[in-house]
């Protein structure tokens, strides 16, 4: 988060001309020598700040002192703030780099933007259980219009209402307070409270997005990946849990792997499928997973979910074993021209 400070350190010099160390360091909070470390990386990167000594003395920067970036409209610029907010610049070593071209974005920004720019950055979280190379903003295709009614709530801190189709339910609107994104393996995820409880919703199965007028209930910073570590780890520890063992066609673990808690051993029979011990959790999560593998997966084990697939499965080929109702009925079949 280190390129989010330097720009925050920034804003707070623009916006009040000269701080102290310590003024600075409450500001953040962080400690001074964080702060004289982070005027050091600022200097480094080209960024003009000068010490004034003194008892009125403290950090400012050079009067007029703007950086230039052009062609950039208010939504590209935050976009590339919040991809360039993140982990890759440290991991690759691009720091100081970072933080100079971050003050130039915030920079294509309009004046009302600025001061919850670095803000508006914490509020996307990319693949934190995953590598940096494999990162994207959004995972999932979302229609334009969806994505963005969401992306607008989420930085403005407004109410959203989302068309939301769970597993196994009929779709139906959801009054949510918006609290961040976050992609994992591919996935796209809205955190979010309802009616002060957590929620976490699938992007794929919003269906239709609206952004409110009125303010979201929510805390004015968050550690995003903080609170994705500890729902995931409700979700894997709650639930009745269930542990399946099954058959696979190799070439759809990756899809399987997606959507267990765990997978703990496995082994290949001698026709190459694979043979998995993996945990679900709950028996509708099993029953869902395992049907949309259809029979490119069989479940041996425990017996109840091998009969309540079976049972479903003979559910739809009876149904459209028998004939339809156009075929029971030709005369109801329109016909065209005359005689």
């Amino acid at each position: 988060m280190r390129a989010d400070r330097l720009v925050s350190l920034v804003l707070l010099l623009r916006q009040h001309g000269r701080l102290s160390a310590a003024a600075l360091a409450r500001e953040l909070e962080v400690s001074t020598r964080t702060v004289l470390r982070d005027i050091e990386a600022l200097s480094a990167a080209g960024v003009p700040v000068y010490a004034e000594r003194g008892r009125h003395g403290g950090f400012a920067l050079l009067p007029g002192f703007r950086t230039e970036l052009t062609g950039l409209n208010p939504d590209e610029a935050l976009a590339l703030l919040v991809a360039g907010s993140r982990r890759g610049a440290q991991a690759f070593g691009l720091g100081s780099a970072l933080a100079s071209a971050m003050l130039k974005v915030v920079d294509a920004l309009p004046e009302s933007y600025r001061a919850t720019a670095a803000g508006a950055a914490e509020r996307l979280l990319m693949d934190p259980e995953t590598d940096l190379l494999s990162r994207r903003l959004v995972a999932e295709e979302l229609p334009d219009s969806i994505a963005a009614e969401i992306l607008r709530a989420v930085f403005a801190g407004h109410r959203l209402q989302i068309h939301y189709a769970a597993v196994d339910q009929a779709p139906k609107w959801r009054t949510v307070d918006p609290i961040g994104l976050v992609t994992v393996r591919d996935q796209g995820y809205l955190l979010a409270t309802r009616s002060g409880a957590d929620r976490t919703y699938r992007l794929s199965r919003v269906l239709a997005a609206k952004e409110l007028p009125e303010p979201a209930q929510r805390p004015d910073r968050v550690d995003l990946e903080r609170a994705w570590r500890d729902r995931s780890t409700r979700f894997r520890t709650g639930g009745d849990q269930v542990t399946v063992l099954l058959r696979l066609d190799p070439a759809r673990r990756e899809e399987l792997v997606g959507t267990a808690l765990a997978v703990r051993t496995e082994e290949a029979d001698p026709d190459g499928r694979l043979r998995l011990e993996v945990t679900f959790q709950d028996p509708r999560h099993a029953a869902w997973a395992l049907w949309q593998l259809g029979t490119h997966a069989e479940a041996l084990a425990p017996q109840w979910l091998r009969d309540s697939l079976r049972a479903r499965a003979t559910a739809i080929a009876t149904r459209y074993g028998a004939p339809s109702a156009t075929e029971r009925h030709p005369e109801s079949r329109t016909t065209s021209g005359g005689g």
